[in-house]
């Protein structure tokens, strides 16, 4: 029986020492962690809340971290084509991608040929951030209220447009939803990102927006577009004169735009973990809580594992709505 101990033994010692291999090389991998700059990839024009988002919390990752963290905008199919350059990407945290609500939930329902799954080929690092879109009016359009716009979407229906910043996008969801509600049909316009969109609607060429807060209401502060409500169950704490669309006509209308990082799928814990700790660390610094109420947003900050718990249930949530709504890309 001697042999038998021994040998025992000697596995149990090969995989104790496995183990520590293994241990020391995920804490190596968080510890040299970024050896090169890192690709924050903004899967929508410049301009918008995705990009402003962004662009507020990768300098301090870089600041933090040691290595610049450069944001590219990749924008495309409802933000699509940008993530997808993640999906794809190497696991080993020097690309990542600033998702949405859109991009990272309502997607996973609405595109059947969506080229990566949400929930296998990502990993949630951190939740940064989340805004109401402002339901919001070119001045020339005859609308003052949302009982207005309804009214006068009923009386001429199929015939009001509105912009959004692509197809599946956050600003896209809100109308559908509004329409579903409201019993009302618009016509979508989709353009490639929010800050097009919003270009569109202050110009005049498409009347309605359900564009994000950080975008649409320094226009809306000018005068240059009319603000009716807000999409959030309460009203925003820094837009305490917009009613909800719920409180102004709609009751349960609820739209909340949220967003994150995510890393490719297989990258390493530690290197999840470590750029978790300095995400939520950032949104939380009083000059950058500052910066997101300027844009009327709020950090809402969740570490790794709370924000793949919360991003699983808005797929499933987001899944329920596009099927009672009947949304398309089209």
């Amino acid at each position: 029986m001697q042999p038998f101990r021994s040998d025992v033994r000697t596995a149990a010692a090969l995989i104790a020492a496995a183990s520590f291999i293994v241990a020391a090389h995920v804490a190596s991998a968080g510890e040299s962690y970024p050896s090169r700059p890192v690709r924050v990839i903004a899967a929508f024009s410049p301009g918008g809340y995705v990009d402003f988002t962004a662009r507020l919390v990768a300098a301090p990752l870089g600041a933090a971290l040691g290595q610049p963290f450069i944001v590219e905008n990749r924008a495309g199919a409802g933000g699509i084509v940008g993530t997808e350059v993640v999906a794809r990407a190497a696991p080993d945290g020097h690309t990542l991608v600033v998702g949405s609500v859109g991009t990272h939930a309502v997607n996973q329902s609405l595109y059947p040929k969506l080229p990566y799954h949400v929930l296998r080929d990502f990993l949630p690092i951190a939740r940064l951030s989340d805004a109401p879109s402002i339901l919001a009016v070119h001045p020339s359009l005859p609308a003052r209220s949302v009982k207005e716009l309804i009214a006068l979407a009923r009386a001429r229906s199929g015939q009001i447009n509105y912009a959004s910043a692509g197809a599946g996008t956050s600003t896209h969801l809100a109308a559908v939803l509004f329409e579903h509600m409201a019993r009302i049909r618009l016509v979508h316009v989709p353009y490639k990102g929010g800050g097009p969109a919003l270009v569109a609607v202050v110009a005049g060429e498409v009347p309605v927006t359900f564009g994000t807060a950080a975008s649409v209401s320094p226009h809306t502060k000018s005068g240059r577009l009319r603000a009716l409500a807000v999409t959030s169950g309460q009203r925003s704490a820094v837009l305490t004169d917009v009613p909800t669309i719920a409180e102004a006509g709609l009751p349960g209308y609820e739209m909340l735009n949220w967003l994150g990082l995510f890393a490719p799928a297989g990258t390493p814990r530690a290197i999840v973990q470590r750029l978790s700790s300095e995400a939520v660390k950032i949104v939380r610094q009083p000059e950058v809580v500052s910066r997101f109420h300027a844009q009327a947003s709020e950090p809402s900050p969740l570490a790794s594992d709370e924000f793949a718990a919360f991003v699983k249930k808005e797929v499933d949530k987001w899944a329920k709505v596009v099927a009672a709504t009947g949304m398309t890309t089209e």
